[in-house]
Formats: C-alpha cells, structure tokens, sequence
C-alpha cells in the first residue's frame, strides 16, 4: 500500500493502528474463539461462539465510537459468555484475568500483520527531519499493553514518543478529548493544530474526529 501522507508540512504524526497500519493475523481470530470456547466450556457449537464474538466485538466498537467511552474487555467477554448461556455467576474475575493472559499469548503468536507498506522505512524519514510520532487506538479486545508488546516485538516502539489507547484513558475516538489528548503530550506545545497529521481509515472516529478537533486529518483506504 502506497500513501500520498505529506510528511513535510506536518511537525507531528499521530496514527491509528487497525487497519491503518497493521490487521489481524489470518488465523488469530479462530484460534481465539477456539481458547474462549474451551476456557469458559461453553456449551454451544464453535460457528455460534464465533459468530456471538464478532457481533458483540462490532457492536462495543460501535457503542465506543458513538459514546465517546471505553467498554473494558471484561465487560465484553461477560456480554459474550451471557447470550452463550453460561452462568456469570460461576465466572470470577481472576478467570477473565487469565483468559486474557492466554489470550494475549496467542496474539503474540499470531501476531498481526503490518499492511502500512515500508512503514520502517516512513518512520525513519519522520524521525530523521526531528518530527514526533504516536500512536492512537481504539481498543476492544486487546488492550494498549499487549499492543506495546507487539510494537516492541516489531521494533517499532523505537520511532514512537507515546501512545494513547482507549482502554488507558477511558474514552474512545472520535470524542475530543482523544485528540485534546494527543495535544496534551506533544512536547513542543506551541504548534498550531494544523501542523498535527492524524492518518487512519475510519471516516468517522478518525478523519472527522481529527478534523472536528482542528488537526489535518488523512484518511486511508487500503485494500486487503
């Protein structure tokens, strides 16, 4: 995937992560309705599990973006476990707890595909004219700290000055305090809005939630 991001009349770089930068390992999503099925023993065929897993998914990130809030992990995989049918009250929060630690090593081991073409190479130029980066993200299932261990495990971390995830802040684009966020951590504080580039590919939370704030915003359309 080629972009057109003008990366010399920017100062500072804020990108989204899904489907912006990287998208799912092509197995990773099965295996983890296979872990969440045998972990909980839910009783329901495999297809049902999955099909519940990815209609709450959307419908949290739905809700997130038309809220503006957060919807922890936890909370979705109770809304899961409830329409499987299982007992919430056999379910204690030190298994949530675990099921996410399991969790989190299998994104690991299935870890996401980068799909931003030469990204090393476009942090590299926007690090080498002295300029800032972060990273913003709307999170669902997996949270800001595993999404730092993938970055680290990419040697991606290196080009990013900090990271802002929905589930660490409570608060979900394109609420405007994301943004107010994103100018909150800038180092140089005296750059004018404009000179702040927000790159992601939903419309919505992030190229009218960027624009709505007074950042430049580029939206970008990849096909995968």
């Amino acid at each position: 995937m080629k972009t057109d991001i003008d990366i010399h009349n920017h100062s500072h770089f804020s990108f989204d992560l899904w489907l912006t930068l990287i998208k799912s390992h092509p197995e990773f999503k099965a295996k983890r309705v296979e872990l969440f099925s045998s972990f909980f023993e839910v009783k329901k065929p495999i297809d049902e599990v999955a099909k519940v897993v990815k209609y709450y998914d959307d419908l949290c990130n739905s809700i997130n973006e038309v809220i503006g809030g957060n919807i922890d992990a936890f909370e979705i995989y109770l809304l899961i476990l409830n329409s499987l049918e299982v007992d919430l009250k056999q379910i204690h929060k030190e298994q949530l707890e675990e099921f996410y630690r399991r969790s989190e090593d299998l994104f690991l081991k299935y870890k996401p595909v980068v799909i931003f073409e030469n990204l090393h190479q476009l942090f590299d130029e926007i690090k080498n004219q002295g300029k800032t980066i972060n990273i913003l993200s709307n999170t669902g299932f997996i949270k800001g700290k595993t999404m730092r261990k993938f970055l680290m495990s990419e040697n991606l971390d290196q080009y990013i000055d900090f990271h802002i995830y929905s589930d660490e802040i409570n608060c979900s684009k394109p609420n405007p305090q994301v943004f107010q966020e994103v100018k909150n951590l800038i180092k140089n504080q005296d750059l004018d809005l404009k000179q702040i580039l927000h790159i992601g590919d939903n419309p919505i939370a992030d190229y009218k939630g960027a624009k709505d704030f007074g950042f430049s915003a580029h939206l970008l359309t990849h096909k995968i």
